[in-house]
């Protein structure tokens, strides 16, 4: 396999070689490309490079970036074949540990070590230094006439420093016509100055830490593994409101005393405002942000001045990872259990997992902190292998919600309805009071399934093996899986006829009419990433902190960590959603999430309430829930996976084939498994139609790998992959080790 790859790369990229170790004169450089490895290039005699120099070298008929790489053991090559290094950029060099863990997750996740280190190259345009801005600095002359504007600017601008138009204008209240002013009657030079910082340096004791006792001895702990230094994984296992954020906080703040980086994972970094506000209340300042929503700028500012050190603490999505951080000493992945960690584009693999061995890698400690872990983070604190600091109370000695299961046997909601009695007497009698409600659904849009009455037709998705979902508020149907949309039609395409559309089971769009039905002076707010941008979305957040909604209906958005001072009741429309698929982490995904949106009531020690509507109360998952005994639904979920040899007590591997025709699809599969290897202890199960068989026009099979916990399951799949038929017309093959999503 990778042979082939090298000549197709040569065929079409020119005449680089494939580095196996080089003369003092070349140097190999690894290329954001999927190209198996880095190739040879010539260094300029007016060039000086070393391992993790950024660089722009010719690729074929372009000019890309590329990272001098460590040398290899093999045959030299003559530098005379080799075409040179264009240009070295005035920009430090990715250092060792950071060229380690590349290589690492290159090797274990079985992708291009290239496209590893494109994750670390996103900003092109930051590898040279930011342009220095124009400032103003006072000379010795003094203007004619002395207002009490020009007296200001003047008296600020005397303390010796130099000052940007605009920032000494703010300083002295006036406009930045009084600094023109001055500028031309010679009583402001011109100077260059460095580009501001993106964020202000946070100051470890801005204020002092309110922490009870759990939370002092919780932090005591932190705090030990940081002080001493060196490899160490936390595991913080605490309810929702134990003051989790506060605790690590104290970490933070040792680690910057120490002169060191701090890099803080969070699932969801476009919508936590709210946790942006509580580090700058802790710290005097806001960490600097790095995730999908950042403009091209601002990026390029983040990456830079994280690589030089000016950044002190990032608080990032997952590719925040990647980041070349100069003295990173210490990461935190919060809400660790999140799915949102698990990439699963082009590179797959898991922050969460990455964090741990970017760490040991480097030396420094790691914090994973959860109100509900993963079941593989809760055996690797019962073996030894995580210390495990548990808060069992929250914050202030606030209560937890009081939950109860509706039976919606008993209780069933009226025709055509999705709300019980029991639940809508209950947000009667919060809104009574003042308070807030926060109703529960996994489902955007108004329908998940549109049918026709008369000939049974269901909308499908021309290019999916999925049901169109009806989003009423925008009049369209869309696949929530390509994003293909059409306009909801007045009649059936099938057998014509009119308004014998229905639309069947519920989202967050048709809970919201039923809302509007029975309360209609209720302020209602709908949370859903489909319905509102980022900017939106925060602000609606913000109107719910100040009390400006009564209900508020949502997708998982609102799981993730928000503090909404007034909420007292969650009821949940649903609660037997994510257990009807045949994922074998259903029962611990839905677990973690019903738990952590019942958690959003009374964080502020308001008596609060959960209500769970279910078909399957006696389930041991809502069981488990409504008594508050995590610790017996996770011992037995442990012993189900061990029983079933699933992670963490064995591993998984899948390969998705997928292909512009259902026969090149599955006779490339079967050719992989015809090829597979015999292995001790190593299960190769398929291939078979995934459950989505049909995704964006592409037919799709999958083989799954099941191993025992000491399998080479990397081993195995190269030797499958490279002994099988090579990826030809149509014919793509990904990869996915440690799969999360069995879709």
């Amino acid at each position: 396999m990778a042979k082939d790859s090298t000549d197709l790369f040569g065929a079409l990229f020119g005449d680089q070689q494939p580095t196996h170790g080089a003369p003092v004169t070349s140097v190999p450089v690894l290329v954001p490309m999927p190209a198996p490895g880095p190739y040879s290039y010539s260094v300029p005699n007016d060039m000086v490079v070393e391992p993790g120099s950024i660089v722009q070298v010719p690729l074929g008929p372009r000019q890309v970036i590329g990272v001098v790489w460590d040398k290899t053991d093999g045959a030299s090559v003559d530098p005379k074949k080799l075409r040179p290094i264009t240009k070295k950029f005035d920009c430090p060099p990715i250092r060792d540990e950071m060229r380690r863990f590349i290589d690492w997750v290159a090797t274990y996740t079985l992708s291009p070590p290239g496209l590893v280190a494109r994750m670390a190259l996103r900003a092109p345009a930051a590898f040279d230094p930011e342009p220095m801005i124009e400032g103003l600095r006072l000379t010795e002359a003094r203007p004619e006439r002395l207002t009490p504007a020009r007296g200001r600017v003047i008296e600020l601008a005397g303390e010796g420093h130099a000052w940007t138009k605009s920032g000494l204008a703010n300083a002295a209240g006036v406009s930045t016509s009084v600094i023109d002013g001055l500028a031309k009657q010679g009583i402001f030079e011109t100077v260059f100055l460095p580009a501001p910082p993106v964020v202000a340096e946070p100051d470890p004791d801005y204020t002092e830490p309110r922490l009870e006792g759990p939370q002092k001895q919780a932090a005591s702990e932190i705090l030990e593994d940081v002080k001493k230094g060196g490899f160490a994984v936390s595991l913080i296992d605490g309810v929702t409101g134990s003051g989790k954020t506060e605790v690590y906080f104290e970490a933070v703040a040792e680690t910057l005393r120490q002169g060191k980086q701090v890099l803080i994972l969070l699932p969801e970094i476009a919508l936590t405002a709210s946790f942006l506000d509580r580090f700058q209340d802790r710290f005097g300042s806001k960490p600097a942000e790095w995730h999908s929503d950042l403009s091209p700028r601002m990026r390029e500012k983040v990456w830079r001045q994280t690589v030089t050190g000016e950044v002190r603490v990032v608080a990032g999505a997952r590719s925040a990872l990647f980041l070349p951080f100069d003295n990173l000493g210490l990461i935190i992945v919060d809400e660790e259990h999140d799915p949102a960690y698990k990439q699963e584009d082009r590179v797959y693999y898991n922050a969460r997992d990455m964090a741990v061995v970017r760490a040991r890698i480097a030396d420094f400690p790691v914090v994973l902190v959860s109100a509900t872990p993963s079941v593989e983070s809760q055996v690797n604190g019962i073996s030894g292998r995580y210390n495990t600091i548990h808060l069992h109370t929250r914050f202030g000695d606030a209560a937890m919600p009081d939950l109860h299961l509706v039976d919606m046997r008993r209780h069933p909601p009226e025709r055509g309805g999705f709300l019980s009695p029991v639940l809508l007497r209950g947000i009667a009698k919060t809104i009574e009071k003042g308070e807030q409600s926060l109703l529960f659904l996994n489902r955007r849009g108004y329908a998940p399934l549109t049918l026709c009455r008369v000939c049974g037709h269901r909308f499908q998705c021309p290019q999916c093996s999925s049901w169109l979902v009806e989003h009423r508020f925008r009049s369209q149907l869309q696949c929530h899986q390509c994003g293909h949309n059409q306009p909801t039609p007045d009649h059936c395409p099938e057998c014509g006829t009119f308004d014998h559309l229905a639309a069947c089971g519920p989202g967050v769009e048709r809970i919201a009419e039923e809302v509007e039905k029975h309360f209609p002076e209720a302020r209602t707010i709908v949370l859903s990433s489909d319905l509102m941008g980022v900017k939106r979305l925060r602000l609606e957040l913000e109107a719910i902190v100040k009390g400006e909604a009564d209900i508020v209906i949502g997708t998982q958005l609102v799981a993730k960590g928000h503090n909404f001072p007034l909420m007292t009741l969650v009821g949940i429309v649903d609660a037997d959603l994510g257990l009807a698929n045949g994922d074998p982490r259903a029962a611990e995904r839905t677990f973690q999430l019903l738990s952590q949106v019942t958690g959003r009531a009374g964080r502020t020690g308001l008596k609060s309430h959960g209500l769970l509507q279910t078909y399957q109360p006696q389930h041991p998952v809502m069981q488990a829930i409504v008594s508050g005994d995590a610790a017996a639904f996770y011992e037995r979920e442990v012993i189900e996976r061990e029983k079933a040899l699933l992670p963490p007590f064995g591993r998984l591997a899948s390969l998705i084939v997928s292909a512009d025709t259902r026969a090149e699809a599955e006779t490339h599969a079967r050719g992989l498994r015809a090829s597979a290897p015999q292995a001790s202890g190593i299960m190769l199960l398929g291939p078979a139609e995934a459950p989505l068989a049909l995704i964006r026009g592409r037919y799709r099979f999958r083989l799954l790998v099941h191993g025992k916990r000491n399998s080479d399951m990397q081993g195995f799949m190269r030797a499958m992959l490279g002994s099988g038929p090579k990826e030809r017309g149509s014919v793509h093959v990904q990869v996915d080790i440690d799969p999360q999503s069995f879709l």
